[in-house]
């Protein structure tokens, strides 16, 4: 059984991280293994951004809550479970392969309807990150078939950066995408005004990730609170 949501708790916490959130930057809030009443009651504080990182989790708790909520995938997806997250996915974060576009926009086409995804660049000094190298982005942009996804739209970039307590670093890496989001808008590949979005910055880094220029911030634990607390 659930536990009671302590609304006064989350709505003390909502705020705070509300605050620091200026204008023009979109607040994902984390909502991976919190229950959905959890997600109901922040949307009842005016919460319509939720990020997710498993399908089968996405698949179960979307239909019980509000239709108007925009879900964002945050985990790494796997071209098997496509089909299960875009019936709900407001914006993908996380694509990093053509086979992977490929199978969006087979997806997307039978859904008869666009798909908007963020390109990963890996910029953590980590192994385990996912992502295209800067150079790797810069080859795919040439070499890619653009043109045979009609129906995705790559809205921008998405990257984490390394786990660690050097702010120093963490901000050179976040600069360092900002400055490739920057680079990729003045190519012209994508149609004029669709690359507008650029998600860097979680619990531990957001406010280093939005004075780097950051338009997506995914927060969760200083929403929701300790996970069993």
């Amino acid at each position: 059984m659930d536990r009671a949501v302590d609304i006064q708790a989350l709505a003390t916490r909502y705020a705070t991280v509300k605050a620091g959130i200026p204008g023009g930057v979109t607040l994902v809030a984390v909502s991976k293994t919190r229950s959905a009443a959890e997600v109901q009651a922040l949307y009842d504080l005016g919460q319509r951004h939720f990020g997710e990182n498993y399908p089968q989790e996405l698949r179960e708790k979307a239909p019980q809550l509000p239709a108007d909520i925009h879900w964002h995938f945050i985990g790494h997806l796997q071209r098997s479970n496509v089909k299960h997250v875009l019936p709900f996915t407001h914006l993908v974060h996380g694509v990093e392969s053509d086979r992977l576009l490929d199978e969006i926009e087979k997806r997307a086409a039978a859904l008869d309807r666009p798909v908007d995804v963020l390109l990963q660049v890996h910029i953590a000094q980590e192994e385990t990150k996912h992502g295209l190298s800067p150079d790797e982005l810069r080859t795919a942009l040439r070499t890619w078939p653009w043109a045979s996804w009609p129906h995705v739209r790559v809205r921008g970039l998405m990257g984490m950066a390394t786990f660690t307590d050097d702010r120093t670093q963490i901000a050179a890496e976040f600069r360092g995408l900002r400055q490739l989001w920057e680079e990729v808008q003045v190519l012209g590949v994508f149609p004029e005004g669709q690359f507008t979005e650029l998600s860097m910055g979680m619990c531990g880094d957001s406010a280093i990730a939005i004075a780097e220029g950051s338009t997506l911030v995914r927060i969760g634990t200083a929403i929701f609170g300790e996970r069993g607390a």
